[in-house]
């Protein structure tokens, strides 16, 4: 058989031999495909536009479309991803953890004048006490938009738990929950600062004595203070006492927060009271030992260590409205009256608090 010829569109022979509209039936070029003519040359495609209405224009070639550039494949070359990959994120991440080192080593970081250091704090501190905050307690907020973005404010919380655990677990959610970032300096008791390491500790999580002086320093900074009046008296009360507020001193946080002009917020903790459920005293080992009190719980001691570990209890932390004292005369800090009733305020609304958190608990541990 021989060679097939092209026909291009444009010649005239195809014109003549039929119309625009008809198609010759049985030939082989209608049953080709597209484009491809009987002995299998390729058709070139009809031209439209101009160049369809001068014969003598060669048909143009057809763009290839924009494609992703091809992959370097050269040798060393290797595909980047986004934020430097895994293998940058963990590069920094030790480089970020050799420069702390090396400055814990050479001294190289701040303290303030109350010991509080701000780096080891945020990068070790909080990271050892956050799993306990969200696995073990699973902590719950709430309300904590209205503590001050910005300026000094007291916060005063029940104390609980026959362990100091419930200061440490609000100071984590300050920490991070707040929009602000703040942080939260808690007034201790002076047995914290005598304890071998818990001193050392403390002082680093911007701990400071319980003192008039210091709070007032601290919120004249600008500083977020934390205070439970309770004391000793709340935190080693019986289990049958649990959630009953006792009372809140003289009320010497009042004094320092209108001194000072600084806001009072209010705040209860639900969940404290059952991580050690404190069923005796032993006044005679308290004495020797030179502790305000010495817990029996249903475990401790009769476990040894293992009755020292607190039960998974679901807690739940809610700050109130605060309380605004800076309407006040710099006098009415010498006012006992005044003090009296904004103590007894701050106490009703926290056991008010507690009582309705609560009701709305479906159990202990969940």
């Amino acid at each position: 058989m021989a060679d097939a010829k092209v026909i291009p569109f444009d010649d005239d022979r195809s014109r003549g031999s039929r119309g625009a509209g008809s198609r010759r039936r049985g030939s082989a070029a209608e049953s080709a495909p597209v484009g491809e003519g009987p002995g299998g040359e390729v058709q070139p495609l009809p031209v439209r536009g101009a160049a369809a209405q001068d014969p003598a224009a060669e048909p143009e070639e057809p763009e290839e479309p924009e494609g992703p550039e091809e992959p370097d494949e050269s040798p060393g070359a290797r595909p980047t991803t986004e934020g430097g990959g895994e293998d940058g994120g963990l590069e920094r991440r030790v480089a970020a953890g050799l420069s702390f080192l090396r400055r814990r080593l050479t001294g190289d970081y701040e303290v303030d004048d109350f010991g509080y250091d701000a780096e080891l704090t945020d990068q070790v501190l909080m990271s050892l006490l956050r799993p306990m905050y969200e696995k073990y307690f699973r902590v719950e907020v709430k309300g904590v938009e209205n503590i001050p973005a910005q300026g000094g404010a007291l916060i005063v919380a029940n104390h609980s738990g026959t362990l100091p655990l419930d200061g440490l677990m609000m100071q984590v959610a300050v920490h991070d929950h707040h929009p602000a970032d703040r942080h939260l300096r808690l007034l201790a008791a002076d047995l914290v600062f005598v304890l071998p390491v818990v001193n050392e500790l403390a002082r680093k999580l911007g701990h400071t004595l319980a003192c008039a002086e210091d709070a007032e320093r601290l919120l004249a900074k600008g500083e977020l203070v934390g205070v439970m009046p309770e004391g000793f008296k709340g935190i080693g009360k019986p289990f049958g006492e649990r959630y009953k507020l006792q009372r809140f001193g003289r009320g010497g946080f009042v004094s320092t927060a209108l001194r000072q002009g600084v806001p009072i917020v209010p705040c209860s903790i639900v969940g404290a009271e059952e991580i050690y459920p404190m069923i005796g005293n032993s006044k005679t080992l308290a004495r020797l030992l030179g502790f305000p009190y010495f817990p029996l719980t249903p475990t401790f001691p009769w476990l040894g260590p293992l009755g020292a570990v607190p039960l998974p209890t679901k807690w739940t932390i809610q700050f109130g409205e605060p309380i605004p004292t800076d309407g006040y005369a710099p006098e009415a800090a010498e006012d006992p009256v005044l003090m009296f009733n904004l103590t007894d305020q701050v106490r009703e609304q926290i056991q008010h608090t507690l009582y309705k958190l609560l009701v709305q608990r479906r159990s202990v541990f969940f």
